[in-house]
């Protein structure tokens, strides 16, 4: 009972908290303006600004707050210009901070930086007016980028990489950024028109960490981000060149040492040498062409370890480059459970886990986005092990827009292993078909959808799946259901579910409450006490097999984006099958429990931080306390140290009623002479599976985006001689024309 009296309180708490005066607001009817200047002389990107043609740019100043409160006076000014020359588009901003140096925050060097833990710096460009996609460059105050494509403001392609420089300067009055973006890394359509109809979206936006203060121009409301280019201002006075050929190639060239002890205790060494590459052709303003050959992804981060303690698939993020870029095309309307195309499934052994990488000979990505529509292609052939005969990986993807920021796209794959038969290995076939969309009918709902089938090989049945979800997101509010269902006979071949032959339900929402007077708004930024219920069922029966509620009637951000957090869940569960968690068999039966969460999060952008989670209650028909810390400790940008920690105690678990603990070490270290210069390496230890894991590896950007990496990789396997060590040397030199 006590339960139902938590949701009712949760439920109605917007009733008895305090009414706020800040809402959404629609965008503009005529959208604000800002003007580049051609520049006379030369621009030296050097962060200081000191040219003369700086001083004749328009500046833009009107920022707007949309955090930690929305449309208060800005504590922290900035300053943009904007210049332009034959061949780049400059930005210079000044970040006015009082405490200079002293208050800057900035991780580490590292690019492709952690956004909302740095001070940075960005700018959005929508070059073909879309208002639905954009290319974001970002910097923080000691020049490590960021750039990223952005599509409708829901998916963001963070490892895209473009060329791009930026230099900057940090003085007792804040920091400077200068940036140079040539306009051959921009896709845009030259227009015939006279050059003052040129118009480009744009928006600017700066963290200003210690205070976690956002500002943005032009005003954008808190409840969404500054890549909502419905919002964005119109970037006039462009004298562009005609669209280049936009043609680059990075070739690569590898050596590689590796030595393995397997289970008999035999030592196998062996030396490789490897060439291969990538090209990117910009056949037109909206049409790329990727091709890649003798792939070879040896500077790749690698997974770290975890233990499951659920019965679901572990999802593991792509990490891959050639596969990264553009995947935002691909996603559709996927969710972290259902992805009829994933990656991962190409060229590695198990896409559920780092496993050996199996060859890739060629593959090749074609891409056509404009206004209207987005079509797409992908083709991989990877090479037959001995385990595995030669696969080819093949991908139509195609996308209508339609309204203002809706779409409805189909997607099919065809994975084809083809006939070994002197291995043992028939040819098989797997087709799967994909119909998404997203549906926005304004800025505060979100609904998207998909339906997919699947066919293994030509005589077998088919298999379906599919997911809904709908969110309303306005200033004060979220609330959302999602819906995802996966039958017994679904087999994306180039995919990846969450679990076969089940239904996952997940309404709820949260009230966010940002105190704007009393002594609770001097540490509080906002308060989203809420709840989201877990419900899952069997697809061939909608027979329930779980349902959870996750209320969390504290759930704390702080001014310094640090979290304070209570979760309850109460948890009754039903199972017809028996499945196993950490090697322990759970048997079927009824099992009725509540467990408990606390969380507490530090500032993450201070010298030293942490994050501790402490969990504990029943677990199926027995009980679990787990606790999980991460330590963070960076004196400088240049050096930082992260070591986490997570135990598991199991009592009375499982079929044998077990007692048994789990310990998962993590040390990492980066040191970084500068943003192009850089030495990371991690250590893990699991008691689990008494697995110790090493990687270290160092980066030298040479040239824009052409890199010397030294790569070291070693496991080991406690109380067996099994061990496996290598050692990779590569070169990759990027030339774009």
């Amino acid at each position: 009972m006590r339960h139902w009296v938590l949701i009712g309180l949760i439920v109605f708490l917007p009733e008895i908290l305090l009414a706020q005066t800040a809402e959404n607001f629609d965008p503009p009817l005529i959208s604000p303006e800002v003007f580049a200047v051609r520049a006379t002389g030369k621009i030296i990107v050097d962060g200081t600004l000191d040219e003369e043609d700086w001083k004749s740019a328009i500046p833009i100043k009107h920022f707007f707050a949309m955090e930690p409160r929305q449309g208060a006076t800005v504590v922290h000014p900035t300053t943009v210009r904007i210049l332009f020359d034959d061949q780049n588009l400059y930005i210079g901003a000044f970040c006015s901070d009082s405490l200079g140096k002293k208050g800057v925050r900035v991780q580490d060097l590292r690019r492709d930086f952690l956004y909302g833990e740095n001070d940075m710096f960005y700018i959005q460009l929508d070059p073909q007016n879309l208002k639905r996609f954009n290319v974001s460059f970002q910097s923080t105050p000691y020049g490590n980028q960021r750039d990223l494509q952005v599509f409708d403001d829901s998916f963001r392609d963070n490892d895209w990489d473009a060329l791009w420089k930026v230099r900057t300067t940090i003085l007792d009055s804040g920091y400077v950024v200068e940036m140079a973006i040539p306009f051959k890394s921009i896709r845009y359509t030259k227009s015939e028109e006279k050059e003052d109809s040129v118009s480009w979206g744009i928006t600017l936006a700066r963290l200003a960490r210690r205070d976690y203060e956002q500002t943005v121009f032009p005003a954008i409301p808190q409840a969404f981000s500054p890549y909502r280019m419905t919002y964005a201002a119109q970037l006039k006075g462009l004298e562009l060149p005609p669209p280049s050929v936009n043609f680059r190639i990075q070739p690569y060239g590898l050596a590689q040492t590796s030595q393995s002890i397997n289970s008999a205790g035999e030592t196998i060494s062996k030396t490789e040498w490897k060439a291969g590459g990538e090209m990117k052709w910009a056949i037109t303003p909206s049409s790329v062409l990727d091709l890649t050959f003798n792939t070879d992804f040896a500077q790749a981060d690698v997974d770290r370890a975890v233990n499951n303690l659920t019965r679901f698939n572990v999802f593991f993020p792509e990490r891959r480059q050639f596969f990264l870029e553009n995947s935002g095309i691909y996603s559709g309307a996927d969710s972290p459970g259902l992805k009829p195309f994933f990656s991962r499934t190409i060229g590695l052994a198990n896409a559920q886990f780092n496993s050996d990488p199996i060859p890739i000979e060629a593959g090749a990505r074609f891409t056509d986005r404009n206004q209207k529509r987005t079509l797409a292609g992908l083709y991989v052939r990877q090479r037959g092990t001995d385990f595995q005969a030669p696969v080819n990986f093949s991908l139509m993807r195609y996308l209508k827009n339609y309204g203002k920021q809706n779409n409805i796209g189909v997607m099919l794959t065809q994975r084809n292993d083809e006939n070994q038969p002197e291995k043992g290995l028939e040819a098989q076939s797997n087709t799967t078909i994909t119909l998404d969309g997203l549906i926005r009918p304004n800025d505060t709902w979100t609904i998207t959808y998909l339906a997919s089938a699947s066919r293994q090989n030509t005589n077998d049945s088919i298999g379906f799946a599919g997911s809904f979800y709908v969110g309303w997101f306005p200033n004060n509010w979220y609330a959302g259901w999602v819906t995802r269902l996966v039958d017994e006979k679904y087999l994306p071949g180039m995919g990846f579910v969450f679990a076969n032959n089940t239904i996952y339900s997940n309404p709820g929402g949260y009230y966010i409450w940002r105190p704007e007077k009393g002594w609770l708004s001097t540490w509080v930024r906002r308060w989203d006490p809420g709840f989201f219920v877990n419900w899952y069922q069997t697809t061939s029966t909608l027979a329930t097999q779980e349902i959870s509620v996750d209320m969390f009637p504290i759930y704390i951000l702080t001014r310094s984006n640090g979290l304070i957090s209570y979760t309850i869940s109460p948890t009754v569960q039903n199972y017809d099958f028996s499945f196993p968690i950490l090697g322990q068999t759970i048997v079927p039966g009824r099992y009725d429990f509540t467990r408990h969460a606390l969380r507490y999060r530090m500032d993450q952008s201070k010298k030293v931080s942490l994050d501790a989670r402490y969990s504990f209650g029943g677990y199926f028909n027995g009980s679990l306390n787990s606790l999980s810390l991460s330590s963070r400790i960076a004196p400088i940008p240049h050096i930082a140290a992260e070591f986490s920690y997570e135990h598991n105690s199991f009592t009375g678990f499982g079929e044998e009623q077990a007692d048994f603990t789990t310990d998962l070490f993590t040390a990492g270290i980066r040191l970084a002479a500068t943003p192009r210069i850089q030495l990371s390496g991690f250590y893990q230890y699991n008691t689990y599976d008494k697995q110790a894991r090493i990687n270290l590896r160092g980066s030298w950007e040479f040239a824009p985006l052409s890199f010397l990496y030294l790569v070291y990789n070693e496991s080991n396997f406690q109380n067996t001689p099994v061990q496996n060590q290598s050692g990779i040397a590569k070169v990759s030199y990027l030339r774009q024309f």
